[in-house]
């Protein structure tokens, strides 16, 4: 059995970086690297503050331009500086993403931010990108979220202005009303702007992508040996080390159906022991969510 010093301190996989439009994005650092990620955990896990996982998507590979319409840069400005997230759009005018992404330790949301659609290189100015702002009344935070016990970890975005939907910029499909699959045992697809190393301790400036099989919630609470994964999470197996990590926060779960992707999960949480350690990352599970996503958003569930 790992113990609980162990395997259940995590990180939740954001980052943080600098302004919101012209970024310095070689002076973004993970957010466990600073004190208000700290702050959420009990006393008895801040033994590991000063250990440092090993930070890596192993196996990961860069996404082709425009292979992932629906992927977004999330940037999220708080008092101590700007945060980097992924996240998902979910119509012209809402983006789905973490809670911990728009959250600061104290409880307070975000003041404003911008989110970056149809990117492939974040940290250029590509023709291909809409840089579109939102400021903190557009913000929804689930009203149960528990940044200590990493519950309800879910928040709606409202853009200022609306996206215009072309071939890098789409929106993506969420399990219909009907659709009580539990997806174990398909493909899961995870993409994102994540860490990549930790030689680079930055995020990576490209859109990074990793498939493994989607898992049973018993067989990754058994990984976990820890009762952190309930029914409103999804589990990604890690073999291989292939994981979302620091930066890829809010960001999408898909897996293929009926032709199109399906998003069935947002980056959560992975274990303390690193990216690459194997142990499953662990995502809200978009389906246990979907009246708050229906009141938090103009999205149309399918029936």
């Amino acid at each position: 059995m790992k113990s609980l010093g162990v395997a259940a301190v995590l990180f939740t996989l954001a980052a943080v970086g600098a302004a919101w439009v012209d970024i310095d994005w070689s002076q973004v650092k993970p957010i466990d690297q600073f004190d208000h990620y700290w702050s959420r955990l009990p006393a008895e896990l801040q033994i590991l503050r000063h250990a440092r996982p090993s930070g890596r998507i192993v196996n990961g590979d860069e996404a082709v331009p425009g292979q992932f319409p629906y992927q977004i840069a999330l940037l999220s400005t708080f008092s101590g500086g700007s945060g980097l997230c992924g996240g998902s759009i979910l119509t012209n005018n809402y983006i789905l993403t973490a809670a911990h992404c728009v959250v600061d330790g104290g409880g307070a949301l975000a003041t404003q931010g911008t989110a970056i659609l149809g990117a492939h290189d974040r940290t250029v100015e590509e023709p291909t990108q809409q840089r579109i702002g939102f400021v903190q009344a557009g913000v929804a935070v689930h009203p149960s979220y528990n940044p200590t016990l990493i519950r309800n970890d879910i928040a709606t975005v409202r853009l200022s202005t609306p996206a215009v939907f072309n071939a890098r910029v789409q929106p993506i499909h969420l399990p219909a009303l009907s659709d009580s699959r539990t997806f174990a045992g398909l493909v899961g697809t995870a993409s994102g702007f994540g860490r990549t190393s930790d030689a680079l301790p930055e995020a990576s400036p490209v859109v990074m992508y990793t498939r493994n099989p989607v898992m049973t919630n018993a067989a990754c609470i058994a990984a976990w040996n820890i009762l952190l994964v309930s029914d409103q999470n999804v589990c990604l197996d890690a073999t291989g080390g292939r994981s979302v990590c620091n930066g890829d926060s809010g960001g999408p779960l898909t897996v293929q159906d009926d032709g199109g992707s399906l998003e069935i999960g947002i980056a959560s949480f992975v274990s303390a022991q690193g990216c690459a350690s194997g142990i499953p990352s662990v995502w809200v599970r978009v389906s246990f969510y979907r009246d708050f996503i229906a009141q938090n958003s103009d999205y149309a569930f399918r029936a």
